[in-house]
């Protein structure tokens, strides 16, 4: 909830409003309602009530009245434009009353060093004082090196979890989550879970890893949670699922990538009637004899989406679930009826076989001329019979029947699903886990995260919990301008780069000023559904 003043042009009267965030489900977009409740004195800078016809209440005494913005101590010419809009953006996703709840004393620290880590990047937080100078932002001071270690360390474990759970009851209702991790390499050896694992980028330092959990609908992440460098994808599903019962979480459906399946995680997501929409490998068996079912009858006009330019069929199926009892000490068994999508690509299938076909040739060259590699012996003995004999020499024979095998399944993939829905609904639902990858690429790039240069567990957690808040903005900004159409225009740092450069004036006893307004500045307002600075 926010204050918010606007100048009347008939009356030149300035009156302030109570901005309120709501998700509107026709829209499907964050939106904001007003509310009245006083006219601005331009003396004093007050809120005077009136009875809403413009006309002055009674104060009541005993009640206290609500603090305001901190006055300007002295005269100052800032750039305003782009920490507006994240004021703004945040005031719209209710993200500023959230941070405000979880963290009353540190919210406008916590604001301003993520407002910092975007539009700054990838300076380091040293230069917080220069970008202070020159910038209004919501605490108006310097954060030093050591505040904002201090602020790092105050976010604690139960502000995180009250944050997570005000930001999930924001999401729309039974939209579907992508759940994915990524790796962030660190040169710490004080960090207890930093370790060795299999680093996502091939960077060749230990890490930890970060699992990040966002609204398709809403394109918004809503929780993250920090894991040891050295757990795999698939390890990590069964422990969320105790946060999610923790937090509060209900109506789960999870989209998820093939590095997550797993026979224990489905039997767990089935265990507790959760949905989930995931990638499996056709090389299972199960997929396969599936697979092999519909083989020739895939490819048929009946099943061609144009749109995706595949060719695309759902069929019903069984999963055999098991669940242990440790209170009777036995196993049960039962058939649950899942749904296998399957798909195939023409234009995959020629580009994997192609490829293929040039491993074929280069292995077999490796064989003709004796330079064996030790790595692709497996190679050679699937593929290859190879035989030698005084009069003829080495004679190499290709394994057509190993080969054909091989190829008869390029071009298919598949999708697994506990929900009812066709193949191309799955498929939409699946390719919407997308920006997902984005958002790895903001925390790490824009946030300033790719190496984490920190010194204790408790700076570690604080600075990703700021990240995060950062990147909750950033998915805002940028699927508005997905929708909008902007990225015809502006790459995300040439719009911040453009709104950034509009001032404001400050001075003692006076109203905030907001300098000239361009018309290109405008028009990125109206698109990204943001009040002119100078009608607030």
């Amino acid at each position: 909830m926010a204050i918010i003043k606007q100048k009347d042009k008939r009356s030149g009267l300035t009156y302030a409003y109570k901005s309120e965030s709501y998700w509107d489900k026709e829209k499907k977009q964050p939106r904001s309602r007003r509310k009245l409740i006083g006219r601005v004195d331009e003396k004093t800078g007050k809120i005077v009530p009136t009875d809403g016809r413009g006309k002055r209440r009674k104060q009541a005494s005993e009640k206290k009245q609500k603090r305001g913005p901190v006055p300007a101590t002295k005269a100052r010419r800032v750039f305003y434009g782009a920490t507006y809009l994240l004021d703004q953006i945040g005031e719209q996703l209710g993200l500023t009353e959230d941070l405000k709840h979880c963290f009353p004393r540190h919210y406008q620290q916590i604001l301003s060093i993520a407002y910092y880590m975007i539009l700054e990047h990838p300076n380091p937080l040293s230069r917080f004082e220069k970008w202070d100078h020159l910038h209004k932002h919501p605490h108006g001071k310097n954060v030093t090196s050591q505040r904002s270690s201090t602020v790092f360390s105050s976010i604690s474990e139960e502000g995180k979890n009250q944050f997570f759970s005000r930001r999930k009851k924001r999401c729309q209702e039974n939209e579907y989550w992508a759940y994915d991790t990524t790796s962030i390499s660190s040169y710490s050896e004080v960090l207890k879970q930093v370790a060795y694992g299999k680093n996502k980028e091939d960077d060749r330092l230990p890490q930890i890893n970060l699992a990040l959990i966002f609204g398709e609908t809403s394109g918004l992440p809503f929780y993250y949670r920090k894991l040891a460098g050295n757990i795999p994808d698939v390890k990590t599903v069964l422990n969320h699922l105790g946060d999610f019962k923790a937090l509060g979480f209900k109506k789960i459906k999870l989209v998820m990538d093939r590095g997550f399946y797993s026979q224990a995680n489905l039997n767990a997501l089935m265990k507790e009637h959760l949905k989930f929409l995931i990638s499996v490998r056709t090389s299972l068996s199960w997929v396969r004899k599936e697979l092999d079912k519909i083989y020739d009858g895939l490819d048929t006009f009946e099943n061609l989406n144009e749109q995706y330019d595949l060719y695309a069929l759902t069929v019903r199926t069984n999963w055999n679930d098991t669940q242990d009892r440790p209170y009777k000490g036995d196993r049960i068994k039962a058939k649950r009826r899942v749904y296998l999508h399957l798909y195939y690509n023409v234009d995959q299938a020629a580009e994997d076989q192609k490829k293929f076909d040039r491993k074929l040739m280069r292995h077999h060259q490796e064989l003709k001329t004796g330079k064996r590699v030790p790595e692709h012996e497996a190679f050679y003995k699937k593929y290859f019979t190879v035989k030698s004999t005084p009069k003829r020499g080495v004679q190499i024979t290709v394994n057509h029947q190993a080969v054909e095998k091989a190829k008869r399944y390029y071009g298919y993939f598949s999708l697994l699903s506990n929900e009812k829905m066709d193949a191309i609904q799955a498929l939409e639902i699946y390719r919407g886990k997308d920006p997902i990858e984005r958002c790895f690429g903001d925390i790490k790039e824009r946030m300033n995260l790719r190496r984490m240069l920190v010194s204790s567990e408790a700076t570690l957690d604080g600075k990703l919990f700021v990240g995060f808040v950062g990147l909750i903005l950033l998915a805002h900004i940028k699927t508005k301008m997905q929708a909008q159409k902007l990225f015809k225009d502006y790459t995300l740092q040439s719009l911040l780069d453009k709104l950034d450069v509009i001032e404001a004036f400050e001075s003692p006893g006076s109203a905030l000023r907001v300098g000239e307004i361009l018309n290109a500045q405008k028009h990125i307002y109206k698109a990204l559904d943001i009040p002119l600075p100078s009608d607030v």
